[in-house]
Formats: structure tokens, C-alpha cells, sequence
């Protein structure tokens, strides 16, 4: 659906004169001597990492970021670097987050809740955690997009992008012609008027992160906002009114996973919404915005068949209680070694697990019964148990070929698996090792939040 989506609105160009706007005005920033120094392509990479870092840390942002790798993708290599720095600007920063998750509620939330543990409790070294993961792993994406901006063909997937991305029908935004149809102006007075409706139905949204939330009148705020800048947009051309749409999509979308729960099925169809918006105000009849729409389709729908097989791999797995054997017998094991050790294999079996049950839930529900109490025998914090799924939830999602979400972000992006996996294998290696070494103040130090009170 979002293929499909993303699909009418690249048509209209919106995204490329959206990119070649910012670049613009990027460029203007780096005659200061602060940003000259630091580089003004350095810290548009860094902060873009830290906000989906931050998403991943607090919400839990997975599914949500393949809708963005459409959006980075062209950033990145407008901005000379490849699919790769697009892909790792929202993907793998979400991914950082989430191994370093604060107040995730579908990892943190449910592991804590089946260990006895109080919600969200252990956040101080969980924060100090996240910064370091936040800087080594953002340092070595901004070593390689540097590699990658000084020789292009250093690049893996150099030749990838040139046949699906550098090759294709490039415009010069410049000799755009800036226009706004009478469509465009409907369009936005339909929308306004749905927003006004939903306005009423939920005057009120408590949105909720972690174990905390507040109520707010967040609907209306966005439609009120929406109303009033829209016809700013619609006076300097249709392409800024459908980037418009495209930020209030991704606004609401952040607020129905918050306040409403929101899951694929809601997500995929605030995306397509979006994407019959977008044709309407780009004045397409409804036969051109179908075309356009299956030939989106058509071009994730590989992908999409391969997600669908990874989840029927899961299903076998758990319906045969490969799984529980498994981990059973490798727990009972364990009995004889001493806290780092332990901690260790802890570790290495969350992992491991991972790698065949990417859902972070799930294995929470799966792993988390065994573990908490046996940590209990050995002399383990159950919160350095949950730390130690924590990290072993998080890191191998963005490897594993059983997870959905990576199958799809390299489906959009157009990253063989294989070329993928080459790049990101060391990468996965350095964090590996540094969660093991983040876990070993867990089992020696007395944190706060990690002592043996039980929980």
C-alpha cells in the first residue's frame, strides 16, 4: 500500500523539488565558519539519526520506517552519497534506538511486566546506554557517507543505484513548472473539511509513552494548523501542497501508534489516503492514479511475498516448540557459571533467537518466563535479564532474514540482501561486542534499578 502510495506522489516530482529545496537552503547554512567546520552534511545526518533514534527508544518505531526510506533514499544521494547512508538515516537509527530502548512498550514494557519488575524502572543506565550506542553507531555511519562522498564507487551498491535510482527520469527542479490546478484547491478543502469532522469526533488524544501519558487536543491543533499553512503552500505550487500532505501524514501517523495503537493496517491506509490525495491535487484522472498506484505495487511486491515467507518460518518455529526445546535445555545448562558468564549466554541466546523470532513481543513472551526466574537461582538481576533481551531484541534486526521490516526497507530502497549484509556485518560485530560490554556493569555494579530485591 505505501509503494502504491509513494508511487502517485513521486509522480508529481514533489519529493524531488522538496529535496533540491532543502539542499538549497543547506547550502546557505554552510557559509558560517561553525558549520563549515563541523560540516553541514554531518550534522544533517547526525540529527536526522538521533530523531528516529529517539522514536525507536520511545515507541518503538519499526514498521513506521519504510515509509521513509522512500523520502531518504533520494536525500542521500542527492546529497552524493548511496542507498545505504538513505536506509541507515531512518532504519538503522530506529534500530539503534530500539536495542537501546528507554520507554519501548512492545520490548521494555512487556519484558519488565512478565519479570515482576516495576515499569520502565533501570531508565538512568539504560539512558547512559543508549548515548553510547547513539555515538558509535552514528560515528560509523558518518565515517562511511564521508568514504562513500569522496569516491561514489567505493560504494557496494554503486552499481545498484545507478540502474535503480541515479538512471532513471532525473529533473532539474529549476525548469519545473510551478503551478497549482483547481484540483489542488479541492483537494485541500475535502481534507479540511475531513480533518474539521475528526476534530469533533476526537476533540481529545492522550498519547501515551512508556508508563506515561497526557491528553491533549492534538487532532484539532493539526487540523487548525493544516487549514491555515495549507493555502500558503497552494499559492507557491501544488508540489509544496502535497509535501504538506506528506507531513501531516507522517505527524498523524506518529500520533495513531501514541494515542490510538495504530498498527500496519491503520498505517497502510493513512498511506494511501495520502497517495490518492496527492494524484487528485496533481489533477490525475482516477484511471492514471490506478495505473500508477499497481505499478507501486508492482514494484514492492517481491518484497512483499518474502516478508510473507519469513512470518510463515516464525509460525513453524513456534508451532513446533522448536524454540521452548531449546531454550529450555541451554537455561538449565547455565547453572555452573559465574554472573559475566552468565549474562553472557543470556545474551548470546536472546541473540540467536532473534535472528529466527525478530518480533520483539513475542520473544519477550516466549524467553522472558524461563529467564527471569532462573536469574533468580544464579544471582542475576532479573533487570540485567531484561537488558540482556534488550540487546539481543535489538541489534540483529537489522541482519536477520526473518524479519519483515528489513526485507521491506531493502525492497523499497533496491539493496540486495546479499550486498546488505556484506556492508552491515562488521558494523553488526562492533555492536555486538559493545553490548556485551554495556551488559557487564549490570552483573557488578550496583546500578539503580538492578539491585536483587525481587522484583
Amino acid at each position: 500500500m505505501i509503494g502504491g502510495a509513494f508511487w502517485i506522489m513521486n509522480d508529481s516530482k514533489a519529493i524531488d523539488v522538496g529535496i533540491f529545496s532543502f539542499l538549497k537552503k543547506t547550502k546557505r547554512i554552510e557559509h558560517y565558519k561553525f558549520f563549515k567546520l563541523l560540516g553541514i552534511e554531518n550534522i544533517i545526518i547526525t540529527l536526522i539519526m538521533l530523531m528516529f533514534s529517539i522514536f525507536g527508544a520511545v515507541f518503538g518505531m519499526s514498521e513506521e520506517t519504510i515509509a521513509f526510506v522512500i523520502i531518504f533514499v533520494p536525500l542521500a544521494l542527492s546529497m552524493g552519497y548511496d542507498s545505504i547512508v538513505g536506509v541507515n538515516l531512518c532504519f538503522v537509527a530506529a534500530g539503534l534506538g530500539f536495542a537501546g530502548a528507554l520507554l519501548n512498550p512492545f520490548t521494555i514494557g512487556i519484558a519488565q511486566g512478565l519479570s515482576g519488575i516495576p515499569l520502565f524502572t533501570g531508565i538512568e543506565y539504560r539512558f547512559f546506554t543508549w548515548i553510547i550506542l547513539n555515538f558509535i553507531g552514528i560515528a560509523y555511519i558518518l565515517r562511511y557517507a564521508n568514504k562513500v562522498k569522496k569516491n561514489p564507487k567505493s560504494s557496494i551498491v554503486y552499481e545498484d543505484d545507478n540502474k535503480n535510482w541515479r538512471n532513471k527520469e532525473n529533473i532539474n527542479p529549476e525548469n519545473v513548472k510551478y503551478h497549482t490546478p483547481i484540483s489542488a484547491w479541492v483537494t485541500y478543502a475535502i481534507l479540511s473539511v475531513v480533518l474539521v469532522i475528526i476534530s469533533f469526533i476526537n476533540p481529545q488524544t492522550t498519547l501515551s509513552i512508556g508508563n506515561s501519558s497526557t491528553t491533549i487536543p492534538i487532532i484539532p491543533i493539526l487540523a487548525g494548523i493544516f487549514v491555515l499553512l495549507s493555502p500558503f503552500t497552494l499559492r507557491k505550487s501544488v508540489h509544496f501542497f502535497i509535501l504538506n500532505i506528506l507531513m501531516f501524514t507522517i505527524l498523524f501517523l506518529i500520533i495513531g501508534v501514541m494515542g490510538y495503537g495504530w498498527y500496519v493496517m491503520e498505517i497502510a491506509t493513512l498511506f494511501f489516503v495520502m497517495g490518492l490525495a496527492s494524484g487528485i491535487a496533481n489533477n490525475k484522472s482516477p484511471n492514471n492514479i490506478t495505473k500508477l498506484f499497481l505499478e507501486g505495487v508492482k514494484d514492492i511486491a517481491s518484497a512483499a511475498l518474502i516478508v510473507g515467507l519469513a512470518g510463515g518460518i516464525i509460525i513453524v518455529l513456534q508451532e513446533g516448540k522448536i524454540i521452548d526445546t531449546i531454550l529450555n535445555s541451554v537455561a538449565q545448562s547455565m547453572k555452573s557459571f559465574g554472573k559475566v558468564t552468565s549474562i553472557g549466554i543470556m545474551y548470546a541466546i536472546q541473540t540467536f533467537i532473534n535472528i529466527i523470532i525478530p518480533s520483539g513481543s513475542a520473544k519477550a513472551a516466549l524467553t522472558m518466563p524461563i529467564m527471569a526466574p532462573f536469574s533468580d537461582l544464579i544471582g542475576i538481576s532479573r533487570q540485567a535479564t531484561v537488558m540482556a533481551f534488550q540487546f539481543g531484541d535489538g541489534f540483529t534486526n537489522m541482519i536477520t532474514p526473518t524479519s519483515g521490516v528489513l526485507i521491506g526497507v531493502l525492497g523499497v530502497a533496491k539493496i540486495p540482501y546479499e550486498k546488505w549484509v556484506k556492508w552491515i556485518t562488521p558494523f553488526m560485530i562492533i555492536l555486538i561486542i559493545l553490548g556485551f560490554l554495556l551488559l557487564i556493569p549490570t552483573v557488578t555494579i550496583n546500578l539503580n534499578g538492578f539491585d536483587l530485591i525481587n522484583q
